[in-house]
């Protein structure tokens, strides 16, 4: 929130940019004026110094000065020559500063004024500043030389200093009219600009905007996705912590200006700069991880692709939210199973009861007991693990639930599971591959009992996860597509990902999985998970001709 005495960011530039305008301006102004009356001053000068030369070496004035009356010929030529040249005054004396030519003729016969003869007299032409008999003047001498060289009389070409004021004047007025325009075009410029700066930073002023930048990198560092921005020309604009750290770029070291394909080869984020269209859960590999990527372009006021941002995530991380949300999801599905299972057969009892059927609902209560002992006690003793024993009852009573006949091998051990094995990824193998046994089995026999078989055994230096069904089984055309993220034979949305959890996590525990025909008509998945840690990654096996 602005607080009510600060002044905006754009009254502030506008008066900032007006005042240096106006410093400048002035500054320049009157430099340039100093210029051109300096300039003026010497031109002057010079002018009427060549005058006094030109004058000086008359043949007619240096022979006037032989005459019984020197004023009545030099008087004329001074008189004329002034009026040629626009000089204020010429006057022509002798060695002793007696007047022979004057403006006005009454001063003819005087003595020059100023006090600046002496360097004339010594043979020296000159220009001076002096007062003379018509006031401040600026005036060029020289001196009259005779036939043998010496001085005879001196030539002075005045411009009276009111004179040269009034032109100076006109190049002040000129001055300060060019001056006070530019202060004019400046200002309207000042604003134009201060808006402008206004709108490009959206009306921000600075406190704010540094307290967006601060926000912004406090959000990006605190997002679990790698964020990355370029330029134009691909180079790095922004990056946050954790893009650093799939990059394996220490947090010390920055990425900024540094080219993209630099950083990620292949990144993609090119083409969305030249295209100008976003790109949605792509792949791509950073390092030796997996990521899923979103790119898009960033746009300017005019709409231009500027550059471009993505944001990514480790694709492992994705597969494990998935397996939790799986899982939770089975569980939850499993207790409701159960629960809807046991209502039917309470009701059942409840009304053999009623009916007084009491040896019926006895039977009734030791089938169900037995049957559910068995299992369980089956499960205890030859798969210990809680988390995996709790799936398949849960995946049992799931598949009573949908007239399916679930059945667990009687050969069936999976007790010796190595502790480094994780048990989430276990959970996912097996309950995906249950899930969609028991979908292909209701799609194939809705109106019949659909059967679904699962064999698990820890015999040898792998655990054996066999799931098969009685429903249509995999076409020989699809390959290993099923895989696929995405990729699905049946209809509806959110399909294609059970077997996708599969494939990553055998992937992930170093195994493989194969599938062929059933026996029962349908498909038969077969993952194997070697028991050995860091064990190498087995070659994926081919299938039966028969299979797929």
């Amino acid at each position: 929130m602005k607080g009510a005495g600060a002044m905006r960011l754009q009254t502030k530039l506008i008066l900032l940019l007006c005042s240096l305008l106006a410093f400048v301006t002035v500054s320049l102004g009157g430099i340039f004026y100093v210029v051109i009356t300096t300039l003026l001053d010497k031109q002057i000068g010079a002018r009427a110094l060549t005058v006094a030369e030109t004058i000086a070496i008359m043949p007619e004035i240096r022979d006037a000065f032989n005459d019984p009356d020197p004023s009545a010929r030099i008087q004329p030529i001074a008189e004329s020559a002034r009026a040629k040249t626009g000089a204020q005054y010429i006057v022509i004396g002798n060695r002793e500063g007696i007047r022979y030519a004057h403006p006005i003729p009454g001063r003819i016969g005087g003595r020059m004024v100023g006090g600046d003869n002496g360097p004339v007299l010594e043979g020296r032409s000159i220009i001076s500043r002096a007062t003379g008999s018509m006031g401040p003047s600026l005036r060029g001498k020289a001196p009259i030389f005779d036939k043998d060289g010496a001085v005879i009389g001196i030539v002075s070409v005045g411009f009276l200093t009111d004179e040269i004021d009034v032109i100076a004047d006109a190049y002040q007025t000129e001055v300060l009219t060019v001056s006070c325009i530019a202060l004019i075009i400046g200002a309207i410029g000042s604003v134009l600009i201060a808006r402008s700066v206004r709108r490009s930073i959206h009306g921000l002023e600075p406190k704010e905007i540094g307290e967006l930048y601060t926000e912004k990198k406090a959000i990006l560092e605190s997002i679990r996705e790698g964020v990355i921005a370029i330029d134009q020309e691909g180079r790095v604009t922004l990056a946050n912590r954790y893009a650093n750290r799939l990059m394996h770029i220490p947090d010390s070291e920055s990425v900024i200006g540094r080219h993209i394909e630099e950083l990620i080869p292949n990144t993609g984020l090119m083409e969305v700069v030249r295209t100008g269209m976003p790109q949605s859960d792509r792949e791509l590999v950073i390092g030796d991880q997996e990521v899923i990527a979103n790119r898009v372009p960033i746009r300017d006021f005019h709409d231009r692709v500027t550059g471009a941002v993505s944001s990514f995530r480790s694709k492992s991380e994705l597969y494990r939210l998935a397996e939790e949300l799986s899982q939770v999801k089975r569980f939850a599905e499993s207790l409701r199973a159960q629960t809807h299972e046991f209502s039917n057969k309470l009701y059942v009892i409840s009304g053999l009861i009623q009916l007084e059927s009491y040896q019926e609902a006895i039977d009734l209560i030791s089938k169900e007991a037995d049957v559910h002992q068995n299992l369980i006690h089956f499960i205890m003793r030859e798969i210990p693990d809680p988390v995996i024993g709790g799936l398949i009852i849960g995946k049992y009573n799931h598949a009573s639930e949908l007239r399916i006949a679930f059945r667990l091998d009687e050969e069936s051990s999976f007790r010796d599971i190595p502790a480094h094995v994780d048990r989430a990824h276990l959970v996912t193998i097996i309950g995906n591959l249950v899930d969609n046994a028991m979908d292909a089995a209701l799609e194939r026999h809705p109106d019949q009992e659909g059967e679904v078989a699962l064999f698990l055994t820890d015999l040898g230096e792998d655990l054996i996860i066999e799931c098969e069904d009685n429903g249509a089984g995999i076409s020989d055309d699809l390959g290993d597509s099923i895989f696929r993220s995405g990729f699905s034979t049946k209809q509806g949305e959110h399909r294609g990902i059970g077997l996708s959890l599969v494939e990553h996590a055998v992937r992930k525990l170093n195994g493989y999985i194969t599938y062929d025909r059933s026996p029962m008509g349908g498909a038969h998945f077969t993952a194997a998970i070697p028991k050995r840690k860091n064990a190498a990654p087995k070659e994926h096996e081919s299938h039966d001709e028969s299979g797929h």
